[in-house]
């Protein structure tokens, strides 16, 4: 029977040189003297060469913005498109029609369609990637369905602002240039360490003085602004009755939940009745057909009312003037 040996014990023999495990073919005394002492660099007494480029022996900006006008003629609309999406990719702020001929040298007009293009390519709900309008400019944007999964990953928090501070601001948009005791006045707080924020966060800035006694710094809001809210421009915002038509209509929903929130099986269940449908039909021309009515009915009100006014307003002929009576002295 033969016994074969165990690999964990020990051995004296050692494995033959250039072998898995084994000593290297050469030295440590051979491969210092080929490398020379470790830690020290035999470059560290070079000066460095110049290997880039000097830019003032580079081309004449003028002589090649001519060149990419003359082939940016030559482009398709699809190149075209890819062209603005990479220049719009590297852009960190919104970039207008004229920063982008610039840049690319395409006439505007190719521009503008291909904006409007790209922007129905990446639009929200569609595109991880949406192409907004804000600030004068456009920009590229990430999808704000996207935003849970992009803030975890760039381990950010979202930005935002207190009730004081979205009151502030508010007056300052809409009645801007405005100065420090006019929104005082509209909040009946002081605003002072507010606007103070508002400017570190660079959304406020200050726009001049007001001609009037004491001077007071007039305030408005910045273009970070825009680009925080997403905003073209300042007629973007909402008008104070869309505003006030919204709040009351957030109220009247809210109203509703609270008195029709057991019935919501019953809601489901009557939309989903195909009936459903012709009976609201059948009830809004109903209304149309009484409202036409009424409308009849004050037409008819308002003829007759004019006709007893004319009556009314009919003057008595003056007496003749042989007709009997005192004769003025």
């Amino acid at each position: 029977m033969t016994t074969g040996r165990n690999p964990t014990e020990e051995t004296d023999e050692a494995p033959a040189p250039g072998t898995p495990g084994g000593p290297g073919p050469f030295s440590e005394e051979e491969i210092a003297a080929v490398t020379g002492p470790g830690g020290e660099s035999e470059l560290d007494e070079v000066e460095a060469a110049a290997i880039e480029e000097d830019e003032e022996a580079g081309p004449d900006l003028e002589t090649s913005f001519e060149k990419l006008v003359a082939k940016s003629r030559k482009l398709s609309e699809d190149r075209i498109r890819t062209v603005l999406q990479s220049v719009l990719f590297v852009a960190d702020k919104p970039l207008t029609v004229d920063q982008l001929y610039e840049s690319t040298g395409i006439d505007r007009e190719l521009i503008a369609k291909a904006l409007d293009q790209i922007s129905g390519l990446h639009r929200d709900g569609v595109n991880g990637i949406v192409l907004h309008e804000v600030a004068g400019g456009w920009q590229f944007r990430t999808d704000p369905h996207s935003a849970e999964y992009v803030r975890r990953y760039l381990r950010v928090k979202p930005q935002r602002l207190t009730r004081a501070a979205v009151e502030t601001l508010a007056i300052i948009a809409y009645r801007q240039p405005v100065t420090r005791p006019e929104v005082e006045e509209i909040r009946g707080v002081d605003c002072g360490a507010v606007i103070k924020a508002l400017m570190d966060r660079k959304l406020v800035k200050i726009l001049g003085k007001k001609e009037e006694v004491g001077r007071p710094i007039l305030y408005g809001t910045t273009r970070e602004f825009l680009e925080f809210f997403a905003l073209k421009d300042l007629s973007a915002l909402p008008t104070l009755r869309e505003f006030h038509e919204l709040t009351q209509e957030h109220q009247e929903i809210v109203e509703k939940e609270k008195t029709s929130a057991p019935k919501v099986a019953g809601t489901v269940e009557a939309l989903a009745d195909p009936g459903f449908q012709k009976r609201l039909e059948k009830n809004e021309a109903a209304s149309e057909a009484a409202l036409e009515e009424l409308e009849e009915a004050m037409s008819a009100a308002d003829r007759s009312q004019k006709a007893a006014a004319g009556l009314l307003n009919t003057a008595p002929k003056p007496p003749d003037a042989g007709a009997s009576g005192p004769k003025p002295e």
